[in-house]
């Protein structure tokens, strides 16, 4: 201490910051683990309950010899147009920090203020959003996004809590939260902030919960004889199955909503096997997308001459589908309850 200069005051205080930034870390990578570990556990229960019998019955999807084009599957929903949700904050998944000026403000005043955070744009790990509301009595919109010939009376900064990368850094968030803090004083307005310790607490149960509804269902068409592309192509195409921009995976639409694709695949040799991909959280309940991912899997094993199978090769049964049915159902209620329902922006934003 005498070599350094500190004082015993100092060096206490040095300490005990250094222990604080190790416990930190500490924690940080014992919640990683343990979240890893929940969704290992998780996609294991998920497979462990599909059943795997050596026998496709053609009951369950109400296949017949006929020339029918379309499979079904009870009463299928049809799929309705929907307009694009306006991308704007969501106090489920955001911390919302509001800003409040005595006489209405320009936008042109706060973008310049927030010119030095273009920075943020270019981390992955930050997700934040900015809106201000329209002091112009006659304005509709309300809430919006700033532009620079319009005045604000209030602001409304916030950013994301979690998403597939995990929960929001302590770090990130802590900068954050600073960037705002020197806005509001610049712009000489009132602050409304939320405890940053109960932030960082709701990012994590965000993310345990979105890590239990995070299901990415496949099924695997086996085909008897490699399929040659140009065929699979036409038999994909003829499907409604798009190319993506990729030229080796194939999307399915409908309602320009992609509702699932396959893996990618390589043009330059016959097909030997199919595998359609469904990301649960990202399509509504009401698309029926596993009943539709499931019939076209159905229809072309049959003009490819192919079955349908599990992970492990096993010819995929009627208990089998009847498993992954009722966990569907369970999982979609999870979402709803959670207030986060599959398809949404909200859940776009969440699960990506």
């Amino acid at each position: 201490m005498a070599t350094l200069g500190l004082s015993d005051l100092q060096f206490a205080l040095a300490a005990i910051g250094l222990l604080i930034l190790i416990l930190v870390a500490v924690l940080n990578w014992r919640y990683s683990r343990t979240r890893r570990k929940a969704k290992e556990q998780s996609a294991y229960v998920f497979d462990d309950r599909v059943a795997r019998e050596p026998s496709f019955v053609k009951g369950f999807a109400d296949v017949d010899s006929g020339d029918r084009l379309e499979p079904s599957f009870g009463d299928v929903i049809p799929a309705t147009s929907s307009t694009k949700e306006k991308f704007a904050i969501d106090p489920r998944i955001d911390c919302v920090i509001t800003l409040r000026f005595n006489e209405a403000i320009s936008g042109a005043e706060i973008l310049a203020e927030m010119h030095a955070w273009s920075d943020l744009q270019s981390n992955p790990s930050v997700r934040w959003i900015c809106e201000g509301l329209n002091d112009n009595q006659s304005a509709t919109k309300g809430w919006e996004e700033l532009r620079s010939g319009a005045f604000y009376s209030d602001l409304q900064l916030a950013i994301q809590l979690a998403s597939r990368r995990g929960p929001i850094g302590v770090l990130e968030f802590s900068d954050f939260c600073s960037r705002v803090q020197a806005l509001s004083n610049t712009l000489g307005s009132q602050i409304d902030m939320p405890s940053v310790n109960t932030m960082l607490e709701n990012a994590k149960e965000l993310d345990a919960v979105a890590a239990e509804s995070d299901i990415q269902l496949s099924i695997n068409i086996l085909f008897d004889e490699p399929c040659p592309w140009r065929d699979f192509d036409a038999l994909m195409r003829l499907r409604g199955f798009k190319l993506a921009r990729n030229g080796r995976r194939y999307e399915f639409f409908s309602n320009d909503t992609l509702i699932f694709n396959s893996t990618d695949l390589d043009s330059g040799v016959p097909i030997t096997q199919l595998t359609l991909l469904l990301e649960i959280p990202l399509v509504p309940q009401s698309q029926r997308a596993f009943e539709r991912m499931l019939g076209e899997g159905v229809e072309i094993a049959q003009v490819a001459h192919g079955r349908l199978v599990d992970d492990n090769g096993i010819n995929l049964s009627e208990a089998a589908v009847i498993s992954i049915r009722q966990h569907l159902d369970v999982l979609y209620a999870n979402l709803e309850k959670s207030g986060i329902a599959a398809g949404s922006s909200t859940a776009g934003r969440l699960f990506s």
